[in-house]
């Protein structure tokens, strides 16, 4: 609510004030009062308000003073004169000089009202304005960028938490639409070039990813470009079916990269999928047709394009295996969807193999466990080509998999450390979500209670104290450089409302989150008050 300040000598007068208009519902609130004007501006130099209700017969400071000062110091304060009959011309100058409107003593309900009414949709507009300009910065700041797509990666991994949170954070971000559309992935990376170790792509990442964001930046719909850190040579698109045919993004991107910077890239192009439910396999299919049609390039060979996909279960069988050392159960697992495969066609053999691996990357980024060039086929995928068994396939994806469990079970006292580590860094990526101890403990294989403690021990301060700090560094930097609401921010930043992350704020700030925000210096003599 906006805030309002009488200055009045008379008593009764500001208690006449206080009873002629229904506050609440013109959505003001009557936050000061003052008999002079050397009061009032005492408490206009503590206290920020909105609007100034002031008579202009006053000892000490006359209204004509104290309106020459307001329009100095505090220009952006809405002030009403009142007056009585005999200094009508008085108050008239003022009007036009500063104030917004003047009433005549005794002042009437309607006409008391009737100024009220056109101050506040003056404030409205103003603050809409402001808003707008503010959000408009905030979405061209790197730091949305960032969260977005980090929301974005999570949505094409399958991480979402419960729909209506999901749904809100899609909302912030400016992609709820996605969620009712059909859109297609699109994988794209550089190829090597023969005879060429100067030119290598890797030495062209980043250019290659700033020709893919500005191309979908144009592109019509907007489409949204994204890294997945899992596979850093590659760059993904989201394009939306309705706008444009995936096969001009593809044809548009081959002409740039190849004009720009001599390459030409691999493109994928992923199946149809709506809602974001089913983004992820809409995602793990661009992946396949990256990787396949990579391999295709790179061994001369064409193998089809039969669509394809394990099913959901599959994965979570395999990581569950994985963190229980089932290596047995796993072997098995993998070849018989290998053989049911292989009994189908080479197609199907080839897409279960790529699939299998982009699991066990996955899995291996995640648990920290680095792999070598020759073990990631989207590094070198036509070396499923060359797997063209079943027991070929099931021997190389086992010792991937065998690596990935040594690594995790080898040495106790690394594997504590390196597990909290890693927990320490994902919780630094996924604040804004929800994550709890238990959560944690079981995605890195470790009893919650023990857990518990081992963090405390390495980190010096408890699970739920460093998970707090990190949310609440994120939300002190969206008070200060943005204008977003303390719902939004509390949505961001992964508290679960506006009422809990105010009332932890102030425990830990000792300040509420708005006299935060008002405090900061950069935004004492310009920014607009808050509703």
């Amino acid at each position: 609510m906006y805030k309002v300040l009488i200055v009045d000598d008379e008593p009764e007068i500001r208690q006449g004030l206080r009873l002629k208009a229904d506050w609440d519902e013109l959505g003001l609130r009557i936050a000061g009062e003052a008999s002079n004007g050397m009061e009032a501006m005492e408490q206009l130099e503590n206290e920020a308000f909105d609007i100034v209700i002031t008579d202009m017969n006053m000892p000490v400071m006359d209204g004509m003073s104290f309106l020459n000062e307001c329009r100095k110091l505090y220009p952006e304060l809405r002030l009403i004169v009142i007056t009585g009959y005999e200094d009508f011309g008085y108050a008239h100058a003022a009007v036009r000089h500063q104030a917004r409107d003047y009433l005549l003593k005794p002042v009437a309900r309607d006409e008391l009202t009737e100024a009220l009414f056109k101050v506040k949709s003056e404030l409205d507009k103003e603050f809409e304005s402001y808003k707008q300009a503010e959000d408009i910065k905030w979405r061209l700041s790197q730091y949305y960028k960032e969260m977005k797509e980090h929301f974005l990666v999570r949505a094409v991994k399958g991480e979402m938490e419960r729909e209506d949170i999901f749904s809100e954070r899609a909302r912030l971000f400016q992609l709820e639409e996605l969620n009712t559309q059909s859109v297609r992935f699109i994988t794209a990376g550089l190829r090597e070039r023969e005879n060429s170790i100067e030119r290598s792509p890797d030495k062209f990442r980043l250019p290659f990813e700033l020709i893919c964001r500005e191309l979908a930046g144009d592109f019509p719909g907007s489409p949204q470009a994204f890294r997945d850190a899992a596979y850093p040579g590659l760059m993904h698109i989201v394009l939306q079916d309705a706008d444009a045919k995936p096969e001009e993004f593809e044809r548009k991107l081959q002409s740039i990269v190849k004009e720009n910077i001599g390459f030409e890239p691999s493109i994928g192009i992923g199946q149809s999928v709506t809602g974001f439910n089913h983004w992820k396999d809409g995602y793990m299919s661009s992946l396949l047709a990256w990787n396949i049609e990579e391999a295709n390039f790179r061994q001369g060979d064409r193998i089809g394009e039969e669509p394809s996909l394990l099913p959901e279960d599959t994965g979570k069988l395999i990581h569950r295996l994985l963190q229980r050392g089932e290596m047995e159960q796993l072997a098995q697992t993998i070849e018989r969807e290998l053989q049911e495969a292989f009994a189908v066609s080479r197609i199907r053999f080839v897409k279960t193999i790529f699939q299998f691996n982009l699991m066990l990357e996955e899995l291996a980024y995640e648990s920290n466990v680095s792999l070598e060039g020759g073990e990631q086929l989207w590094v070198r995928p036509e070396t499923a080509l060359d797997l063209s068994t079943v027991a070929k396939a099931s021997r190389y994806l086992l010792s991937l998999a065998v690596k990935i469990h040594d690594k995790l079970q080898s040495g106790a006292e690394d594997t504590d450390y390196s597990s909290i580590q890693a927990s320490q860094q994902y919780i630094d990526v996924n604040y804004m979500y929800d994550i709890n101890l238990t959560m944690l403990a079981e995605k890195f294989n470790y009893n919650p209670s023990y857990f518990s403690e081992l963090f405390k021990a390495k980190v010096g301060k408890t699970f739920i104290q460093y998970l707090t700090e990190v949310r609440m560094a994120h939300a002190t930097h969206l008070l200060r450089s943005t204008a977003l609401s303390l719902w939004d921010i509390s949505g961001l930043t992964g508290f679960s409302n506006a009422s809990y992350f105010s009332s932890k704020f102030k425990r830990m700030y000792g300040m509420t989150p708005s006299d935060y925000r008002l405090r900061q210096p950069e935004k004492n003599d310009s920014e607009f008050p808050k509703k």
